[in-house]
């Protein structure tokens, strides 16, 4: 019985030994990582009548289109999903005027701003259910529109004259 009570006892000073230095070395390494909580910032009074209102946020610049544009998800929210759009013809636009120009298809639309030697895009947006690719280069830019083996392409070329958009299915 003295036998088994001695092992019980170093059993008991082994494992509290090693909880404690098991805890101590947890507690020093979370030590550094707990945060303040957030403080309010006082309010000072003023006179609401004197004061214009500041917009809450500034607006800010996009940065321009990467070569390749991500894909958006297939099924938007249904709270977000946005309206039917009507019939798509190839095509520019009947209320495009001046250098922009849009280009709707089954895929989606591409807007270019056509210059007299030079072309850029200006947006490009996949119709339901489809993704979209851009590539560009000096002289000519392509957006892919695809879904599943479906594929429409409008490409913009200028190499050897003025800008020009033709709009492939395949």
């Amino acid at each position: 019985m003295r036998r088994g009570l001695v092992h019980l006892l170093a059993w008991l000073l082994a494992t509290g030994a090693a909880v404690t230095l098991s805890w101590w070395g947890v507690h020093t390494v979370l030590a550094g990582t707990a945060y303040d909580p957030p403080r309010a910032l006082p309010i000072k009074a003023a006179d609401a009548s004197t004061r214009e209102p500041k917009p809450l946020a500034t607006p800010t610049r996009r940065a321009p289109s990467p070569q390749r544009t991500p894909t958006p998800p297939s099924t938007p929210p249904t709270a977000a999903r946005p309206a039917p759009a009507p019939a798509r013809t190839p095509g520019p636009s009947p209320t495009a005027n001046g250098r922009v120009r849009s280009y709707d298809t089954d895929g989606g639309r591409a807007v270019f701003d056509l210059g007299t030697a030079s072309a850029s895009l200006v947006s490009a947006t996949p119709g339901a259910g489809w993704s979209m690719q851009v590539w560009k280069t000096e002289s000519w830019i392509r957006v892919e529109f695809s879904r599943g083996a479906d594929r429409v392409s409008v490409f913009c070329t200028w190499h050897d004259g003025p800008p020009r958009v033709e709009i492939g299915t395949y």
